[in-house]
């Protein structure tokens, strides 16, 4: 019997989710495009925060509210199929494993966990469970991005051999992302971007951590947090990445990823909410390609559940969020040492399909946010 029929989908049947961490991520981008998917539901939220939970109850007319000590209470009450988990960085495993356990499939954003350990956890738990796990890389669906990928499997680059990122936004300091350390700093929060995209750039995983420096301007407000990191990646073949991620410069997402035929920049690269450009140069040819902005998390959520609908195993598993914390933990080290960081060899077993993976559903306004707030300073 297939997990489908085992959770009794039909054909029309649309995934139970519910949602676990009620910040802005999931205010702001995941939830106003619940509906339009066509195949996923609001059955619960999780909170910690009882006010915050009794209003969006009221809002989305949605009779399953649970605190997080509840959480054991929702596995068993047969009102959901899934879960989608945005609490902080650091309470992933937490919630993950005990839904894989219960046979409730998992989406959960990046970073996987903090820690090589935490994440492996995770990966035993997904490997004894039915249950499918995806990790929200939602670029992984977004049609510039593709695109991108697409033009370097197909060799209009030529051989790569060279990548470099820069992510920046300006934090409020009063944002929680600044008031816990490294575990929820620019590196976790920002970095699996750049890292990622340099992965899937070059379709390899990277061998050393060559350098890894961190900064901090007083002015900035954030205390003896590390406000802005830069760091270089070694892959196979002499390829080399860089990227800087900082809570503290001007709004910039964008990357370049550099052949021995042309290169694409990519700017935007990273954002949601606008439309991703390309700037492509083939030998003395220049193109800019603007592509229409989609909405990227309900994307992300109608292809996992099409994923657990039709049985399928989603692209970016378990083994992909691995594959990006297993790099941060090479940074931290080399942060914290000054040296460069050999990383364990490590292959990834998936690729990203650029034929099958596109979505394509159309933007939803983002609605006011409850308890939560922007990140950006100046923005509520």
């Amino acid at each position: 019997m297939s997990v489908a029929s085992a959770f009794g989908f039909g054909s029309d049947k649309k995934v139970r989710y519910a949602f676990v961490g009620l910040g802005d991520i999931t205010q702001e981008a995941m939830l106003p495009g619940v509906p339009h998917t066509g195949n996923s539901t609001i059955a619960a939220f999780v909170s910690s925060d009882p006010e915050k939970l009794r209003a969006l109850c009221d809002k989305y007319d949605v009779d399953g509210g649970y605190s997080y000590d509840q959480f054991d209470a929702l596995l068993a009450s047969g009102t959901i199929d899934a879960i989608y988990v945005a609490t902080p960085n650091w309470r992933h495993a937490e919630f993950v494993i005990p839904a894989l356990e219960a046979g409730i499939h998992v989406l959960v954003e990046k970073p996987l966990e903090i820690s090589l350990e935490k994440s492996l956890e995770i990966l035993a738990a997904e490997k004894a469970s039915a249950a499918k796990l995806m990790v929200a890389y939602r670029l992984h669906f977004e049609p510039a991005t593709l695109d991108t990928i697409a033009r370097i499997q197909k060799g209009e680059l030529g051989q790569t051999i060279a990548f470099t990122s820069t992510f920046a936004q300006m934090l409020d300091p009063k944002n929680h992302r600044a008031k816990n350390g490294v575990l929820a700093g620019p590196l976790f929060d920002m970095g699996p971007y750049p890292i990622n995209a340099a992965r899937y750039c070059f379709d390899s995983e990277p061998t050393e951590v060559v350098s890894a420096v961190a900064t901090r301007h007083p002015e900035a407000g954030f205390g003896d947090l590390d406000d802005t990191v830069a760091v270089t990646l070694r892959f196979p073949g002499e390829r080399l990445a860089q990227f800087t991620v900082s809570y503290f410069a001007n709004t910039i997402d964008s990357f370049f990823v550099v052949g021995t035929k042309g290169s694409i920049q990519m700017n935007p690269a990273f954002m949601f909410g606008m439309g991703l450009e390309q700037h492509v140069v083939i030998g003395d040819e220049r193109r800019h390609v603007p592509h229409k902005a989609t909405d990227q998390f309900g994307g992300e959520l109608r292809y996992f559940s099409d994923c657990i609908l039709n049985d399928r195993a989603p692209e970016p598993d378990g083994e992909e969020g691995f594959a990006d914390v297993r790099v941060i933990a090479g940074i931290l080290k080399s942060l914290e040492t000054g040296q460069p960081q050999k990383l364990e060899p490590f292959r990834r077993h998936r690729q990203i399909d650029p034929d099958t993976q596109k979505e394509t559903l159309g933007l939803k306004k983002p609605p006011e946010l409850v308890g939560a707030s922007n990140p950006a300073r100046g923005k509520e």
